[in-house]
This record gives structure tokens, sequence and C-alpha cells, in this order.
């Protein structure tokens, strides 16, 4: 199994959060991509590589990045031997690529050919989270099915639906849809689904049909790596895996509260997420 860690964003709500910011207390922010963003004791991506590796879940972790912050990413990934980086050569926010792209683009870069952990480079969970426990849930939902792809979950509020990719699940907790930020009286459903997606290699083949449909659509429809999800689960079974919740760094206010988690809360760093 492999994971791509998704780094391509320009983070530009927080760096907008850390310009107004009169303090000064968070000028050292400035200019740095969001993954590698201090949190706790090592950069927000760190905690990713750490654990992953710690896990033994993958054999080797590609992260896609942007032009702007290539170079502070291949000066990260060097203290790492299975960490390895892609320029997706675009500049700023307004020619990005989108999120399903740069997915496509390490799959086809880098010949990927075995299952896909595919990871939002922004987002972070919470303790009880175990990779080793998802991935043997992934492996549960293959014996059944090889084109069988595993999504996360957890409970939301009723007043932030709107917020997210709501699903909705049957029984077997196979995903019967995904609804994009739903007014609460949309659906019963409060499972949010972070990007944090297991991908059957037997998927990996639809990112191509996926964004040959899409070629013609805005830029937001091929960015949100959920919209994907959302077609992909009306073609293969795709299945949950319900977690206690997560951090998501948009913008300042988030992103301080994740930083003092990981400060003053995290129990035990080094088993975290394994």
């Amino acid at each position: 199994m492999k994971a791509v860690i998704l780094a391509a964003g320009y983070g530009t709500r927080l760096q907008r959060d850390v310009e107004a910011d009169s303090s000064g207390q968070f000028a050292h922010l400035s200019g740095i991509a969001k993954p590698l963003l201090p949190v706790g004791h090592r950069a927000l991506i760190s905690h990713w590589v750490h654990a992953l590796t710690a896990s033994g879940c993958v054999d080797c972790i590609y992260v896609v990045t942007n032009a702007l912050y290539c170079p502070a990413f291949e000066e990260w990934a060097a203290d790492f031997i299975n960490v390895k980086i892609l320029n997706d050569h675009t500049k700023s926010n307004n020619g990005r690529l989108g999120a399903v792209t740069c997915l496509q683009l390490a799959v086809k870069h880098f010949n990927i050919e075995d299952h896909i952990m595919v990871i939002g480079g922004d987002t972070l969970f919470k303790e009880d989270f175990s990779l080793t426990q998802v991935q043997q849930r992934f492996y549960e939902v293959q014996a059944v099915d090889e084109d069988s792809c595993l999504l996360l979950s957890y409970q939301c509020k009723d007043d932030e639906t709107s917020k997210y990719g709501i699903l909705e699940v049957d029984s077997n907790l196979r995903v019967l849809c995904m609804k994009e930020k739903p007014h609460p009286s949309e659906t019963k459903s409060r499972r949010a689904c972070p990007c944090f997606y297991m991908l059957s290699k037997r998927c990996l083949s639809l990112l191509d049909a996926f964004l040959q449909e899409k070629k013609d659509a805005s830029i937001e429809e091929k960015d949100a790596p959920g919209n994907f999800v959302s077609w992909l689960i009306h073609r293969k079974p795709v299945y949950v895996h319900q977690i206690s919740g997560r951090f998501d760094v948009g913008n300042l206010p988030s992103y301080t509260e994740c930083d003092l988690y990981f400060r003053e809360k995290l129990q035990d760093v080094e088993s975290y997420m394994v």
C-alpha cells in the first residue's frame, strides 16, 4: 500500500488571518504551507509520516505540493527515507490543479499500482484514531469485494452539516450517498467525511474517467476530493469506519486549537495514530 498526502493547497484563509493578526504572535507562520506548520513539537505532516512509518501500513509516502512550497517540502523530506515529493508546478491558488488532478498526477508519475491511502495534508485526527485498525477494516471489506474502498466518518453537530460532506449509510455501513454541505433538514445523517480515503488499486483507473467527465467543469468541481468520492460511491462499493473526530487546520483559530491540543493534551506522541 502507498500513501499520497495532498499538500498542493495555498492556505489562503490561514495566511490572510496571519497577516491580519496585529499581535505579531503568529508572524512566524507567514509563508509556511499548512502541512509544514508546527503542531506540538513537530510539523503537522510529520505526525503522519511518523505514524505511517511506525504502523508499517505503507511502504512509501508521496507528497504532492506546488512550485511555491516545493523547496520547503524537499528540505523537510530530507529527514525521511520513505518520503518522495512531487511538484505540480502551479504557482498560485488561481492556477491550482485541484486535489483530484494532483492525486491522478501522483498515480501516473510514480506508476502506482497498489492500494492507496489518500490523506489531506491539513488534517489530523483525535487520539483514538488508529492506522492499524483502519487498515484492518479496509482488508475486511476487500475480502468481500476487491473493488471495495473505505472512508472515515465522525458525528458532527446539527448546525455543522452545511460545512461538510455528509455520508448516508446502510446497516452494513456501506455508503449509499454523500450529500455535499446539506442543510440539517435535508438528511438525518450526521456522518461527516474527512479527507482520508483508502482506495482499492482496482479503482485507480476511475480517476481518469472522473476527470475526463469533468474536463469542462469548474476548478471547484475538480478541487474537492470529496467530489470524486461522491462520484465513486455510485460505481463501486464504499464503506465507512467510524472515528471520534478530527482537527481541520483551515484558519488561524483552528490552527491554534490544534497546536494547543498537541502541546498540552496529547497523551502519547510516539503512539499517536499508530
